[in-house]
């Protein structure tokens, strides 16, 4: 039983780009709902019920789309929102969850590194998705504020020594407690993969991103939903656009950005 309905996904701003870019990797007959909710980025500084506020303006948004389900790619959502989604009257898939699983699956010394924003670290949300999963499981988290303005100005080169610098900074505490896995729970983080893992050496990476598309795919092949005919057409909503738009949203896509192909919208209350 196909489904010809595009897959939804959502963020605080463009950083989910990183994610819909894994799943249309994976799934490339899959069309996809981008929405980015540019002109009330970031979410992560934010008050828990502003967040679930915003959470569900986005999701509604989605809904209108008649999407087949929603994808928060947002770290903040995943980590203090989740159950807006899950009260969805469509499958809802977020970033804790399924990063929380393979990093608990691979991990060998069971001590595990979470990076994130401010909200998400505070959230402690993988904290305890981990703990649901492996009660002995150690969890270093450490804030890192400083990585998604590096991220959206394109300095995300390994060889950067102000990158190396401002990671190194960020990372320590987690290579001081022995992680042997480390979860990029940012959207943005990815980018700085080469940056890290110049780092911390042999330490497992986990995308949150990689996760969450594999798991999206599973569903699909469990209920037959694939978009058997689907050419893999790609929209994009954001509330604002500002002046950087373009080379950011290309650097998190990692692929130019046609504008062209962005629609601006304007939310109830924004």
């Amino acid at each position: 039983m196909a489904d010809s309905r595009a897959i939804g996904v959502f963020d605080s701003g463009l950083g989910g780009l990183t994610v819909m870019r894994e799943i249309a990797h994976r799934l490339p007959k899959e069309d996809i709902v981008y929405f980015g909710d540019t002109g009330r980025v970031p979410y992560g500084n934010r008050g828990k019920e502003i967040i679930r506020k915003y959470a569900v303006d986005d999701e509604k948004f989605l809904l209108q789309h008649n999407v087949k389900l929603i994808v928060a790619a947002c770290g903040t959502v995943s980590s203090v929102a989740a159950d807006t989604g899950y009260a969805l009257p469509v499958p809802f898939f977020e970033m804790i969850t399924h990063a929380a699983r393979e990093a608990v699956r691979v991990t060998r010394n069971h001590k595990i590194g979470v990076i994130g924003t401010a909200a998400t670290v505070g959230s402690g949300s993988h904290k305890q998705a981990i703990a649901a999963l492996d009660p002995t499981a150690q969890v270093t988290a450490c804030a890192c504020p400083m990585f998604v303005p590096i991220v959206e100005e394109g300095w995300v080169d390994a060889g950067d020594e102000l990158v190396n610098a401002v990671v190194a900074r960020y990372v320590d505490p987690i290579i001081r407690a022995g992680c042997d896995t480390l979860i990029l729970g940012c959207t943005h983080y990815p980018l700085l993969r080469h940056a890290i893992r110049a780092v911390v050496g042999e330490i497992t990476l986990i995308d949150p991103g990689v996760a969450v598309a594999a798991a999206i795919q599973d569903y699909l092949s469990a209920t037959g939903l694939f978009n058997a005919d689907g050419g893999g057409q790609q929209r994009f909503f954001v509330t604002d656009k500002t002046q950087s738009f373009q080379k950011t949203a290309s650097i998190l896509l990692g692929k130019p950005m046609d504008e062209t192909c962005v629609e601006l919208v304007e939310l109830e209350g924004l």
